[in-house]
């Protein structure tokens, strides 16, 4: 886990940003996950430090599940959601127009985690092993199957269950051997519990592009502008946030309270596991990785998780971060 320090972001100590008096906010709808999160911190300090409102943005944010966001981003029924590239590859080999605009996430945040005395530090050692998973989908899935991959794991050894997402109490509790699980939470809340844990980040063995902002073709052609503040705002966010992760907690929990009080340590060391896998050179914040998307791309294809190749030049675009002021 990085060490984050407490240098200032450009603009830190300074009052919030704010349109010109008078200067109506144009209303924004933008799909998050489930629920409420530390985890969405860089989007509650773009709101409450007047990142949003300095673009003349008032973004509402919606929770549910990402691949229904996704489907109404497709056709232009909301114009924003954040997602990972697998999903947008997905999408377009289903003929929906996403295009990803912005890298939030620097490292693909799945993990297999065990107990440490299970000796289980390679996928090899899954071989023989009973390995949970929430279903057969989503990030979980596309995190298995790029292991299998990447890694040569042979997949027929290993026994795959299905467990819904009960990854920590499946593991503590011997009903799985190991399961998969977001770095930032399966194996935080086992370390909190006294744990010792052992994880083999999918990122170490392939690099998939993971969440970050996603529109469409149309709100690009039609709506540049507003793709454009969108990414400078939540650009500045991010920065914000790895420089000043005490206040950018503190915000995230005014934005939800039911993490603080009593789950305050346990969402702050969330938070701070989430920090690692957000953090980047400041040249490379926000830009994709074309390498990155061909990868995955080729992977997906090869794996049978869709039935076309799909051009990868369609799936990202750096135009916008690119054109971002600089910091």
């Amino acid at each position: 886990m990085w060490i984050i320090g407490t240098t200032l972001a450009p603009g830190a100590g300074q009052p919030a940003p704010t349109p010109e008096p008078g200067v109506a906010l144009s209303p924004v709808a933008l799909g998050l996950g489930y629920i409420p999160s530390v985890q969405f911190a860089p989007f509650y300090v773009a709101r409450d430090k007047g990142f949003f409102a300095e673009q003349g943005l008032d973004v509402q944010f919606q929770h549910g599940i990402e691949t229904d966001f996704l489907k109404l981003v497709g056709v232009n029924q909301m114009q924003f959601a954040v997602g990972s590239g697998d999903q947008v590859i997905l999408g377009r080999a289903q003929e929906l127009p996403l295009t990803y605009v912005l890298a939030w996430y620097r490292q693909f945040p799945v993990a297999v985690m065990s107990l440490a005395e299970k000796g289980l530090d390679t996928p090899q050692a899954l071989e023989g092993q009973r390995v949970g998973i929430p279903g057969m989908f989503g990030a979980s899935l596309v995190a298995w199957k790029a292991l299998v991959y990447a890694a040569g794991l042979d997949e027929s050894k290993v026994t795959l269950e299905s467990i819904g997402f009960t990854q920590a109490a499946a593991v503590s509790e011997g009903r799985v051997d190991a399961a998969l699980d977001y770095m930032a939470n399966g194996p935080v809340q086992l370390r909190l519990a006294g744990k010792d844990v052992q994880t083999i980040p999918v990122s170490d063995f392939i690099d998939l592009p993971s969440n970050g902002l996603i529109t469409n073709q149309q709100t690009i052609a039609e709506n540049p502008e507003l793709v454009q503040k969108m990414s400078t705002a939540l650009l500045a966010a991010i920065r914000y946030t790895l420089a000043n992760p005490d206040e950018a907690f503190a915000i995230s929990l005014k934005a939800v309270p039911e993490a603080g009080g009593d789950n305050a340590a346990a969402n702050r060391a969330i938070f701070d596991a989430s920090l690692d896998l957000w953090r980047a050179a400041d040249a490379d914040i926000g830009r994709s990785d074309p390498a990155a998307w061909a990868q995955a791309a080729q992977f997906m294809r090869e794996m049978g998780l869709i039935e076309a190749d799909v051009p990868v030049d369609t799936l990202f675009t750096n135009q916008f971060v690119d054109a971002a002021p600089a910091p």
